[in-house]
């Protein structure tokens, strides 16, 4: 019988929220809110998604189109 890799998935959150949050600053918006009010994405939830809670792939998929990127781009950093 196969033994199940398990995954972390806190700490897997926690890396993405440290992305995301990486990239808003870059992106010089030094409020999540304002960031998450020009790109019509819900300001208590993307505070949550940067806080490291469970996020929909298809806001996460709206967020790195935000930051005019491709998936592979957005993990490049931060998931090794």
């Amino acid at each position: 019988m196969k033994k199940k890799t398990s995954l972390n998935s806190d700490k897997e959150l926690q890396k993405l929220a440290a992305r995301i949050k990486q990239l808003r600053i870059k992106a010089g918006f030094t409020s999540y809110e304002y960031f998450a009010y020009e790109n019509e994405i819900s300001r208590t939830q993307y505070g949550r998604y940067e806080q490291g809670k469970d996020i929909r792939y298809s806001t996460l998929l709206k967020i790195i189109t935000a930051h005019g990127m491709t998936v592979e781009e957005f993990f490049s950093e931060g998931f090794e």
